[in-house]
Parts: structure tokens; C-alpha cells; sequence
């Protein structure tokens, strides 16, 4: 019987590690005695995601992932947390007379044999990545064994009887309102006031969707805890305010932050969930083709030089950027970040967090990462005139810069660094890149339906040169929240900055001058990317029009 392939030898196979990285995980493993595999995900040479991929390849069994995946109420009602804890394993759904679990080691025996003998049930088996396994089961019990909507209900009768709502009811739901945005994975959560309601709103996946209809009545009073928690002037109803606060949930800290304006009707909040968590992803994963993939991994092994990642707020610049780090070789360059907040935590990497009360921002690090030996610097967002001259100093000076600012394409981030007083000869000499993208609902795997494209529809697949006959477009379903969607995935459109555009930014060509050049030299537009997701069913044409134009 042939010995099993080891799991370091399968990710150095597929180019995922090298030795070096296989060496010092062996070191690492030797002294503190964790599974091989945990310490490649430790180390961040690996995801948990690709990890449980991988495992999922060796074994022959399908891999789930727990972040696009709407878990069964049904199922969990089968199988106790304790029992599923013990056990390792995650009920999914129930389907066919037989009961999906996600497990997170393929040779669990004792999950299929626990999940047979408790429900009377055949169990399907499939590969999670463990990370997600328990950030996953903790949400899911916990909204099985509190069900928030009954209670929210409960207080929401309670104040229209009373008139007035308890201090108790009032941090209640309060938090209710939160824990039900981070149950949605919600980037925002939106409390806007009218005559007679207040309503309830949720960015998800980049859209606004109804959450809830509370009685004017509560409004002022979760208006004035919400201030207190975010350290917010009650008194004042009048101006503007900003504030953040932490909140805890099972056992996790989520970083909101606050703000409000006057409305006719009273204040209206929008808080923004930052999770302080997510998945880091290879560049392919997020969407990027081989072609994009490969263009964006010579950029990063540039000695010098700046890289601008654009796109509005919530684009998905930040995991693109941190995608593209993994590229650079961590054990040979001196990589230094700050950032407004830290949201995926790199070994090897010197990651600092912006602290505007102690006088610590993006230019006053941008001046002393200097002192620190660079060979790379990630500035999280040139906001102002000081941090983009220091951005363009540093990469003349022999560092390589990525960065993050905020315009709707590629070519309008020269103009708006113009703007920003950076000469143009300087910008012209350090600019390597521009990679500028969006994100794209995908369409819900659980009720999409294929159809035949019409005649208006294909002619916007042929303006393109795409050859497109069917795609698919989704009824909406209880998994997807009748939305049709689910899940995200980037577009992007790479400006390189060669000899002849540097030579047209330092002329102060116009920007869709720039771009016809840069489109003759390569440059896939985003729309373009856009209309081949859909020409792969990944989106709907839809969708991109709605995101692209």
C-alpha cells in the first residue's frame, strides 16, 4: 500500500509554497507541536480556506464553502452543539432522506458513525475549512437558541402599548439590531427615521436590503445608546457626529463605526461593521483571470515603485491588496504596513494601526517607516496632499509602494493625484500600476435558472467580441434572502504605466487619452470584465449593469 501524500509536498506540487516556506512551517511544527497543516495557515503561507481545498483534492471529498453556504436550520435542530463540537463537525442540510455535515478532517470516522446513530439518517460528508468551522457553528447555534426576530417582536409589541421603551429594552435591541447585521454579514447597518417608523436597513453584499420596522417610539432612545457606546455627544441632535465603539460577540470583538445626521424626521445612524477577520485569498479566488493573475504578480515583484489599487468604498480594495502581498517574498523583504483599521493579520509583516487621538496617521508613518529599513511599504489610503508626496517619495527613494485611493477607474486616479499637488514628473517616474475594480454579486447556485439570451442583450456581448448565447438569472430562495445572489467577486481593469504613458502623464495628456492607449496596449476595461462573468454565469447581466454601467 502506497504511503499518503504529504500535505506539504501536495502545496509545494502546486507552486503554493517553496521550500524555504516548507522548511521554517517544519521548524515551527517541532516546537509547538500543531498539525503541519495548522502551521502553514499560522504562518500564512496558506489560507484555511486553501488548506481544507486541499484536503478536499487528497481525499476525494467536495469542498463547501461555510461563507457562501446557508446552513439548515432543519439540520441543526438534528444534532446538539455539544455533540456536533465533540465531534468535529458541522450539520449542513437535510435533503433526500440523507444528512449533509461539513467536516474539517477527512478521516472523522466517528462524525459520520455520531450523525448516523443520533438521526436515523445516511450522512453526506464534505470538506470545510476549519477557521470558518467554528466562527460558523458558534453563529448558527446561537441564533437557533435566541431567536432574535421574536424577541425584537416581543419588545416591539411591549412599546406600543406602553409608549415608552425600558432601559433594558432599549440595550436589548440595540443589540439584537447588530447581532442580526453580523448575522447577515453585513458591512452596514443603516437606522433611518420617518413620521411614523423607524426603518431598518442592511448593506449586504453591497446592497441595501430591508432588516426591520421598529415604533417611532424606540428610536430616540437607541439613537442615544448608540452615542453613548460610540462615545458621541447625546446632547447634540443638530450637526453631524462621528464615533466608534467595539462589540462583543461570541467571543469575537467587531469594530463599528458611527455616524449620524440631522433629518427632518431625527437622526438618522449608519454604522459600519468591521470584523477585524476575513478570508485571505489567492488572486485567483477573488475573481481575477489568469491573464489579470499573472500581470498583477510581476507588479509585485518590482524592487520600486507605486501601485494603486482604486475603486469606491467597499470595492474590495483592501483584500485585493493583502491578496497581492502574499505574492511578494515575505522572508526576504522588510514589509511594513499601517492601516485604518488592520483587517487581515500577515506573519512576517510589521502591521500597524492608524491612532488618531495619539497624532498617528497615514503621513506621520509613511515619514518614519523610513528609519525602519523598507523594502516595501503599504500605506492603507493616500487621503490627503502629505500622504500622496510621501507615497511618491518613498518610491523614487528604492521602495516599492502600494496603496489604495478612492476614484472610479484606473486613468482618473493621474488627474486626482494631480489634484492632490504630486508633480507630475515624480508621478510619472514612480508609477508602476493602476488596478481599479469592483465587486459583482454572484447568482445563487440554489435557484439559478439558464435562459436564452435576447437579441439586446447579446449585442451588448458583441460590443465586446464575446460569443454569448445563455446565462442564468435566479427566482430568489430562503438561501439567498430572495435576493437571487450570493456571494461577491471582483472585476478590475489594470492600467500598466510603460515608457509612452509616462510619458503622457508627464505632458498632462487627458485621461481618455490615456485610456484608448492603454486599452490598444491591453487594458481590459471593467465593463469588459463584467460581461464575460456573466458570459460564464458567474452574474447576471443584471448585475452588471447595475455595478459597471
Amino acid at each position: 500500500m502506497a504511503a499518503p501524500v504529504k500535505i506539504g509536498d501536495i502545496l509545494k506540487s502546486k507552486g503554493l509554497i517553496n521550500d524555504k516556506q516548507l522548511n521554517i512551517a517544519l521548524i515551527q511544527h517541532k516546537v509547538t507541536g500543531d498539525l503541519i497543516g495548522d502551521v502553514f495557515v499560522k504562518l500564512g503561507f496558506v489560507s484555511a480556506k486553501e488548506r481544507g481545498q486541499i484536503l478536499a483534492e487528497q481525499s476525494g471529498i467536495e469542498f463547501i464553502d461555510l461563507d457562501e453556504y446557508a446552513i439548515s436550520d432543519e439540520a441543526l435542530s438534528l444534532v446538539s452543539k455539544e455533540v456536533a463540537l465533540k465531534n468535529e463537525f458541522v450539520p449542513l442540510d437535510v435533503d433526500d432522506g440523507k444528512v449533509s455535515i461539513g467536516i474539517t478532517e477527512p478521516g472523522n470516522i466517528m462524525a459520520i458513525d455520531t450523525v448516523t446513530r443520533i438521526t436515523k439518517k445516511q450522512a453526506k460528508i464534505y470538506i470545510v475549512d476549519r477557521d470558518s468551522y467554528y466562527d460558523t457553528i458558534e453563529k448558527a447555534y446561537y441564533f437557533l437558541e435566541n431567536p432574535i426576530y421574536q424577541q425584537m417582536e416581543k419588545i416591539a409589541g411591549n412599546v406600543q402599548q406602553t409608549g415608552s421603551p425600558s432601559g433594558n429594552e432599549l440595550v436589548s435591541m440595540t443589540d439584537m439590531l447588530i447581532m442580526d447585521g453580523i448575522r447577515k454579514n453585513a458591512t452596514d447597518i443603516h437606522l433611518t427615521p420617518t413620521p411614523d417608523v423607524t426603518q431598518v436597513f442592511y448593506r449586504i453584499d453591497g446592497v441595501l436590503q430591508f432588516g426591520h420596522c421598529l415604533p417611532r417610539a424606540i428610536h430616540s432612545g437607541i439613537i442615544s445608546r448608540i452615542k453613548i457606546l460610540g462615545h458621541i455627544d447625546i446632547a447634540e441632535t443638530r450637526l453631524p457626529q462621528d464615533g466608534a465603539f467595539s462589540f462583543e460577540f461570541l467571543n469575537k470583538s467587531y469594530d463599528l463605526r458611527v455616524s449620524t445626521i440631522p433629518t427632518i424626521y431625527g437622526e438618522n445612524i449608519v454604522m459600519r461593521i468591521l470584523s477585524g477577520k476575513g478570508t485571505l485569498l489567492r488572486m485567483e479566488a477573488l475573481g481575477f483571470d489568469a491573464r489579470d493573475t499573472g500581470r498583477i504578480r510581476n507588479l509585485f515583484q518590482k524592487p520600486f515603485g507605486v501601485i494603486l489599487v482604486t475603486g469606491p468604498t467597499g470595492s474590495g480594495k483592501t483584500t485585493t491588496l493583502y491578496s497581492a502581498l502574499r505574492e511578494v517574498n515575505l522572508l526576504e523583504r522588510n514589509v511594513l504596513t499601517v492601516e485604518d483599521p488592520v483587517e487581515y493579520k500577515l506573519s512576517f509583516v510589521r502591521q500597524t494601526q492608524v491612532l488618531d487621538r495619539a497624532g498617528y496617521d497615514f503621513a506621520l508613518a509613511g515619514r518614519n517607516f523610513m528609519r525602519q529599513d523598507p523594502d516595501v511599504i503599504l500605506l492603507g489610503e493616500i487621503r490627503d496632499e502629505e500622504t500622496a508626496k510621501i507615497a511618491i517619495r518613498a518610491s523614487i527613494t528604492g521602495h516599492l509602494v502600494i496603496t489604495t485611493l478612492h476614484t472610479n477607474d484606473a486613468v482618473t486616479s493621474i488627474p486626482r493625484l494631480v489634484d492632490l499637488k504630486v508633480d507630475k514628473y515624480l508621478l510619472s517616474s514612480s508609477l508602476l500600476a493602476i488596478i481599479s475594480q469592483r465587486l459583482l454579486r454572484k447568482v445563487c447556485n440554489y435557484c439559478k435558472t439558464e435562459y436564452a439570451f435576447s437579441d439586446e442583450e447579446r449585442a451588448l456581448f458583441d460590443e465586446y467580441g464575446i460569443d454569448a448565447k445563455t446565462g442564468y438569472r435566479s427566482t430568489g430562495c430562503p438561501r439567498c434572502n430572495q435576493t437571487g445572489y450570493m456571494g461577491r467577486t471582483v472585476i478590475g481593469e489594470i492600467l500598466v504605466v510603460d515608457d509612452e504613458v509616462k510619458e503622457m502623464i508627464y505632458e498632462g495628456v487627458s485621461a481618455p487619452m490615456i485610456k484608448e492607449k492603454a486599452i490598444t496596449k491591453g487594458m481590459r476595461p471593467l465593463k469588459h470584465h463584467a460581461m464575460l462573468k456573466a458570459a460564464e454565469g458567474v452574474t447576471t447581466i443584471e448585475e452588471v449593469l447595475r455595478v459597471a454601467g
